[in-house]
């Protein structure tokens, strides 16, 4: 169930982002009275699920679940219909308009994704507003993990900066983006008591990167641990556990905050070991045999019991603008990444993937919160690639029509024939590579 909702995501995401992109070709292709053959959702080589004919456009969903295109009359496109290119010229053709209209065509479908990206994350923030611990407040400083400890950090560590940048709102990636996109080389924590600057790593950014630590958060929110349930005959419920109990000790090791019960717990797979309790104000005694697993049956209260949250809402005239600047700073961020990438911080295969990269970013349980968030990304990925000057992207084209503009000259179709197949054949390739990719880091 948890595949096939992930995979409903994946769907239903990249089809409202590629319906809408092509819109963003429809729209002013019709209204510059440009002839649109047909507006296909997937692809359809061979057959087609549905189509129909309405008009002059032929509506249809193909049965290749990525992607979509519109067939514009007398562009050359990925269907390379040279024989219509052959004909004379004609007043409905894309090729008979002038070059500012094919220029509006062209960046239709990039602009309507990067508004589509910048209105979800408006209406994100309008919606749910948006809530987060300024660092002051994460008062029991950071849990980290193996990667974490890799970069120099400890548990109990408060944040002060990175890169000189001072931290006051607390996230569990500020590391990540502020090493891999901002070239932070040190940060400064309070450790025991006393502020101590430390040195990032060399090359840490492309271990940050690196596709087996992608789901590594590095730090997170340290708290105390209290049980929140007891589950039906658990291990717990056989050793007298209840809810609302302190586990102080495991076998005389302290056990205050969340990972270091985990930490206790797992040394002693298998054996029977010694818990001391706090329970309301009265402390007791008692065993548990833990089995293969090294839990005992238990949910343990959230971070939201002990910190205290910061939440910020916004109206519709408030959320649309910091929706517009969130969608920014995101974009600045993928740039940095791809300058990263040609300055060698970062290996360029380890950032790249298939659509089943694209699958682990939704959650299995269906969030609207998360798709949405994840939709949005998308829109503006999307649209940051389509316009990179590639022949067969939307960017390539833009690159030919604005050299017609400024110097006159059109390029003649034979040229834009070469030029669009070898575009096509270099992004089949890239696309090939990235599953080729994801497929080897699944069995790795």
């Amino acid at each position: 169930m948890n595949i096939i909702s992930i995979v409903l995501q994946v769907i239903l995401s990249l089809s409202i982002l590629v319906v809408l992109h092509e819109f963003g070709h429809y729209l002013p292709a019709k209204w510059f009275k440009t002839k649109v053959e047909k507006f296909y959702l997937f692809f359809n080589p061979y057959f087609s699920l549905f189509k129909k004919q309405i008009g002059e456009t032929e509506w249809g969903i193909g049965w290749i679940p990525f992607g979509g295109y519109v067939k514009i009359a007398g562009m050359i496109d990925e269907s390379m219909d040279k024989e219509q290119m052959n004909q004379p010229v004609q007043p409905w053709e894309f090729r008979a308009k002038p070059a500012w209209q094919r220029l509006i065509i062209m960046v239709g479908g990039v602009f309507v994704n990067f508004v589509l990206g910048f209105l979800i994350f408006g209406f994100l923030l309008f919606y749910y507003g948006e809530s987060y611990y300024k660092n002051a407040d994460v008062k029991y400083g950071i849990m980290v993990d193996s990667l974490g400890m890799e970069l120099g950090l400890q548990d109990g560590d408060k944040l002060i900066s990175i890169g000189g940048k001072p931290v006051e709102r607390f996230s569990r990636g500020i590391f990540t983006e502020e090493i891999v996109f901002n070239n932070a080389s040190t940060y400064e924590v309070n450790r025991n008591g006393s502020e101590i600057t430390l040195q990032v790593p060399t090359g840490f950014a492309k271990r940050l990167t690196a596709p087996e630590n992608k789901n590594k958060g590095l730090i997170y929110e340290r708290y105390p641990q209290q049980i929140a349930n007891v589950s039906k005959e658990s291990i717990a419920e056989k050793s007298g556990l209840k809810k609302d109990d302190i586990i102080l000790t495991v076998n005389g090791k302290t056990t205050t905050f969340v990972n270091q019960l985990s930490t206790e717990l797992k040394k002693h797979r298998n054996e029977e070991i010694s818990l001391n309790v706090l329970r309301a104000k009265d402390t007791i005694q008692t065993v548990a045999k833990l089995d293969s697993t090294g839990t005992l049956g238990i949910e343990l209260w959230g971070a939201d019991k002990f910190l205290t949250i910061s939440r910020e809402k916004y109206s519709l005239a408030q959320a649309l603008p910091a929706g517009v600047d969130k969608g920014i700073s995101f974009l600045s961020n993928q740039i940095k990444a791809f300058g990263q990438m040609f300055k060698g911080n970062i290996k360029a295969q380890d950032s790249l993937g298939s659509v089943l990269s694209i699958a682990t970013l939704f959650d299995a349980s269906w969030s609207w919160e998360r798709f949405w968030t994840i939709t949005a990304m998308l829109s503006i990925i999307l649209a940051f690639f389509n316009i990179l000057p590639i022949p067969a992207l939307d960017g390539g084209y833009v690159l030919f029509l604005l050299w017609e503009i400024i110097s006159g000259k059109k390029p003649s179709d034979r040229f834009m024939e070469v030029v669009t197949t070898a575009g096509f054949v270099i992004l089949l390739t890239l696309m090939v590579f990235a599953l080729g990719l994801d497929i080897n880091r699944f069995f790795r």
